[in-house]
């Protein structure tokens, strides 16, 4: 019997990129990866947003640096990664988060746009990120990506096809990126979250909120950013280094029912 190995726990001097980071479940991450010791660079397509994370972290007694990113423009996403890389020394973990809610059914008229749309923020710009990544992964000793994807890649809605296509295709990416560089160390993982409150589901009536969740899951509540976000942290922990290729749905056991 080989002798116990005791794995590291700890982010701590590492650096992590969260896109989406302004708001929601990329700020949650932002904030709790910089409370464990990671350098955050906080990417989001607003300026304002990103910069007052970054305050909010630094504040706090944490390290990080606010970038203005659009995930849809290609070489907006080399120029700020390798800008990242330059100013923390390293770049080790990639959360790809970056999302927007975007409804049409199959016959509306702007259905074109939305899934164009659609594709280009939550799938195309994933392995855009993580293209112009791989040269600072691949010197990292703890090589990380986690995509955030969605339960709407798991099950489906009316209406939201551009959405749940696009979630779906994060979930292959994953499984493929993790066959692919799993030879080199890299772990690329998928979390699913399911009804979450952030500023997405802010729009819907809390009494709504409370019957679907009641009726839906088996907590019988919605999320918090929080408790999403430490499923992220839990992944790009050194420790987890034998988790590569999971699909982890967090959400309240919304998935597990079957009514």
């Amino acid at each position: 019997m080989s002798d116990f190995r005791e794995l590291s726990r700890s982010v701590k001097g590492l650096t992590v990129l969260v896109t989406g980071a302004a708001s929601g479940m990329g700020r949650a991450t932002a904030l709790i990866f910089a409370a464990e010791g990671a350098n955050v660079a906080v990417t989001d397509i607003t300026a304002e947003g990103t910069q007052a994370v970054a305050d909010e972290i630094k504040a706090r007694g944490g390290k990080a640096k606010a970038w203005t990113l659009d995930v849809s423009k290609g070489d907006d996403i080399v120029k700020v990664v390798n800008e990242v890389a330059q100013a923390f020394g390293s770049l080790d973990i990639i959360i790809n988060n970056a999302g927007l809610s975007l409804r049409a059914a199959i016959d509306d008229e702007g259905y074109e746009e939305a899934w164009t749309r659609a594709l280009a923020v939550m799938l195309t710009a994933h392995p855009r990120i993580i293209r112009a990544a791989l040269p600072y992964l691949r010197k990292s000793k703890c090589p990380r990506i986690v995509n955030i994807a969605s339960t709407e890649a798991l099950g489906a809605t009316a209406t939201n096809s551009p959405y749940s296509a696009a979630k779906g295709g994060v979930t292959s990416l994953t499984r493929s990126l993790a066959v692919e560089l799993g030879r080199e160390g890299i772990t690329v993982n998928c979390i699913c979250p399911g009804p979450i409150r952030t500023g997405i589901t802010d729009r819907i009536p809390e009494e709504h909120k409370t019957i679907y969740a009641k009726r839906r899951t088996a907590l019988g509540r919605y999320g918090d950013p929080e408790e999403v976000a430490h499923m992220t942290l839990s992944l790009c922990l050194p420790a987890a280094s034998f988790l590569t290729g999971a699909v982890i749905p967090v959400d309240g056991g919304l998935m597990a029912r079957n009514a």
